[in-house]
């Protein structure tokens, strides 16, 4: 296999080289030497101002949109305006940012005091008992701010049981996505800091990974690997995806059983957090001599890479970078469109305190480009039956172009890219 500890040394930095001892069933112990250190340290969340400010765009965000209030239950949308860290459970909390006055929050009475300690501010918080409908507090919020009769927004994530409890109650009920995304789609310097930190952490845990691939591991082997790995560097919330040989076919992969053997395909899609800012890097290497055709793919699901960041022009519809890799592949017989052998899923997603947010890089999608937005960039080409590659490295849009987190790799001998500046 290529040698390739000059490369762990100029991407990982702080790789620490590790024995595997493979133990039942195929599972590999890592006996870390020298260990891998948390790399978040100095890193500043998001200030209470900053927050603030995301409030008071939705609240004029909502006077355009001619809404009330806009209601949110706890996931990344609550944490993003409210820095409220909570779960979801069949008991409601929920948080009502009204079109204007401050935001309030549902919570059941045995949960306030730890809702509260969640809280970066704001006091307004209602109780409800086990007896009583939660419901008729969001009501008596939009009462008390003198908005009843209005409209409320739901995030898109809101659960049905909301929908329907507000309307029995004559709740006016509407579509908040405009406000919640038209906040959220647009990154602060700081969100892309956040960003870059935790595209860092993947980057070195693949340069860890990469250097102790062994034949006869499983996906179970590789994933714990890569879990480890950004764990110890500070990654929170980690995922890991390996597929190995035909399996790299199916984009989210097979239950077939995987072992590593020597010349095979190994796909690797993978991402943590920061301060709840996500990750999503994926890499493609070949497990000792590429083939030519592993080769021709492999550089062809690059050089897609290449044309989605020429394509990515502000003011440009952001379906129109799809069409671009597509139109690439499809003279070279890939395709057409979504078929396979070629590209069968779109180039690219949002991405911020979800993996997966709007808007896409796909086929028909309307929305422009616009400074601020972040997206992974991620084409790949799959033949069912054979193998597949996908290469992904997230980016980020600026008034002069986009910008990338981690560069993409450069060639298969060189397959983990390098970190890109900080953004400022």
């Amino acid at each position: 296999m290529y040698s390739k500890r000059a490369f762990i040394k100029v991407v990982a930095g702080t790789a620490a080289f590790t024995a595997l001892t493979p133990l039942s069933g195929g599972v590999y112990a890592r006996q870390v030497r020298g260990g891998l250190s948390d790399i978040t340290g100095g890193v500043a969340p998001i200030s209470v101002d900053e927050r603030k400010a995301r409030v008071a765009r939705a609240q004029q965000l909502m006077r355009e949109t001619g809404l009330s209030a806009l209601l949110i239950e706890p996931g990344s949308a609550m944490l993003y305006f409210t820095g409220i860290r909570w779960r979801r459970s069949e008991r409601l909390t929920a948080a009502i940012i009204p079109v204007d006055g401050d935001t309030a929050v549902v919570t059941p009475y045995f949960e306030e005091p730890s809702v509260r300690e969640s809280m970066t501010f704001g006091d307004d918080v209602r109780t409800w008992h086990e007896h009583e409908d939660p419901l008729a507090r969001v009501a008596q919020i939009l009462k008390d701010r003198g908005l009843e009769g209005g409209t409320i927004g739901l995030e898109p994530t809101v659960r049905y049981f909301v929908v329907e409890g507000l309307k029995k109650l004559g709740v006016a009920v509407g579509d908040g996505w405009s406000v919640a995304y038209g906040c959220r789609m647009i990154k602060s310097s700081q969100e892309l800091r956040l960003m870059h930190k935790a595209n860092e952490i993947t980057l070195r845990a693949y340069g860890e990974v990469w250097d102790k691939l062994e034949a006869g591991m499983t996906p179970a082997d590789i994933n714990g690997l890569m879990r480890g790995a950004q764990a110890a560097l500070g990654g929170r919330g980690v995922w890991t995806m390996a597929l190995l040989a035909e399996a790299s076919a199916y984009p989210h992969g097979t239950g077939q059983p995987q072992t590593l053997k020597e010349g095979d395909i190994v796909l690797m899609d993978c991402g943590c957090s920061v301060e709840g800012y996500q990750s999503d890097i994926s890499r493609t290497f070949v497990y000792g001599e590429p083939t030519k055709r592993q080769r021709e793919v492999w550089n062809t699901v690059r050089r897609g890479q290449d044309i989605v960041f020429e394509a990515a022009k502000i003011g440009r519809p952001t379906g129109d970078v799809d069409d671009a890799v597509r139109s690439y592949y499809e003279t070279l017989g890939w395709g057409p469109g979504y078929q396979t052998p070629g590209l069968s899923h779109r180039t690219g997603h949002g991405i911020g305190m979800d993996g997966h947010e709007p808007v896409n890089f796909v086929r028909g999608e309307k929305t422009p480009l616009a400074a601020g937005m972040c997206f992974s960039n991620e084409p790949g080409l799959y033949t069912f039956g054979e193998f597949g590659v996908r290469l992904e490295d997230c980016l980020y849009m600026t008034e002069q172009g986009p910008q990338w987190f981690t560069e993409p790799a450069e060639s298969l001998e060189k397959p983990l890219g390098v970190l890109a500046a900080v953004p400022t």
